[in-house]
């Protein structure tokens, strides 16, 4: 996938570096169900168990001016058969890259892969309530809140809700423009 200023990859194992350094980072993690303190080994060990599951894929969202690693996207739950799938965890790692715009960008190219390239019908979301940062990007890119999971995470011991969205190919083609 590309865009303007982004190229979203397939991940290949070196990214892990990048993973764990930026999954220690309490501003990337604060909202995931990341526990605190992974090594690089855990890392390691759930990157090989993704790639090994055929219902996930990993990407890295590289800068393109920089060619350097700047963020991650796991989907989850990809269904053929339903055309559905799951956007499990986006975000920009790097501070200085956080609130330019990437990761919108990074969703919208996503978004038109899902659609046009893999031929999904809808694909979901969801996120700790209280995101707001993630709560507005998904709403302004045509996501609809579909309900709040209760106790839907677990992290560090504790329990998280979370808010469930969904946005169907229709809907993406109304908003193009966006």
């Amino acid at each position: 996938m590309e865009s303007r200023n982004l190229m979203i990859r397939p991940t290949v194992f070196d990214d892990c570096r990048y993973f764990e350094k930026w999954e220690q980072d309490p501003e990337v993690v604060q909202y995931f169900n990341i526990s605190e303190g992974q090594t690089y080994e855990e890392v390691v060990t759930r990157f090989v168990r993704n790639e090994d599951d055929p219902s996930k894929l990993q990407y890295t969202i590289v800068l393109k001016t920089e060619n350097r690693p700047i963020g991650r996207i796991i989907i989850s739950k990809l269904n053929r058969e339903e055309d559905s799938l799951d956007i499990y965890r986006i975000y920009i790692a790097e501070p200085e890259k956080r609130n330019c715009g990437y990761g919108k960008e990074a969703l919208y190219a996503l978004l038109e892969y899902c659609f046009i390239n893999m031929h999904m019908e809808r694909v979901s979301c969801y996120h700790f309530t209280g995101n707001e940062a993630a709560a507005h990007l998904f709403k302004r890119m045509g996501f609809q809140n579909e309900g709040i999971a209760r106790s839907g995470s677990k992290k560090d011991g504790r329990y998280y809700d979370l808010q469930f969205m969904s946005i169907l190919r229709s809907e993406f083609f109304e908003n193009r423009n966006i």
